[in-house]
């Protein structure tokens, strides 16, 4: 009978391999993705320096600052070549119809035509828009990616912020609760 010692420094490396593994698996489970985290909340936002889009009204700090009227506003970050931006459209032409919103679009490193022949297909459901050519606008905002859209309350500080397109659900769930105060 031969006796063979077992080396367990060999499995070492494989055993630490699967804890890492696991470690992965139990971050993940916890991760919120709907909760990406802004410095602006409760906060007033950067002011917005933007240009033309077109002959659209433009959006400018007066817009975003206090206002007397129970309104919340929202700035909604988009682009034409943006897939999810499309998919929200419907949803931010219900939330401009709503008497106690006032929704501003903020185009992200667009072409000018591009953003113009978009808003003529599909509608333009902003009261004012601007254009962030250089995306300067977009990082002092924080925004992750298109579409982002930030809410801003009538003391001109910001309420909340959602990543990602404007579902019916979305709108159900986190934008209602706000406008309807």
């Amino acid at each position: 009978m031969i006796n063979k010692k077992i080396n367990f420094f060999k499995f070492f490396p494989l055993l630490i391999f699967f804890l890492l593994i696991l470690i992965a698996f139990v971050a993940l489970q916890k991760y919120d993705r709907e909760s990406l985290p802004s410095v602006l909340i409760g906060k007033s936002p950067p002011p917005l320096v933007l240009e033309n889009l077109g002959s659209y009204d433009l959006v400018s700090k007066k817009d975003l600052d206090s206002i007397k009227e129970n309104k919340i506003r929202l700035v909604n970050f988009w682009a034409s070549w943006c897939p999810p931006c499309r998919v929200e459209h419907p949803q931010l032409e219900r939330l401009s119809e709503l008497e106690n919103v006032e929704l501003y679009g903020v185009n992200y490193k667009d072409k000018k035509n591009s953003a113009l022949n978009f808003l003529k297909e599909y509608g333009n459901p902003f009261l004012k828009i601007g254009t962030d050519q250089s995306g300067r606008n977009a990082i002092e905002w924080g925004v992750y990616g298109v579409p982002e859209t930030f809410a801003i309350d009538q003391e001109g500080r910001v309420l909340f912020r959602h990543a990602g397109p404007i579902t019916k659900e979305i709108m159900k769930t986190k934008f209602y609760k706000f406008i309807n105060q």
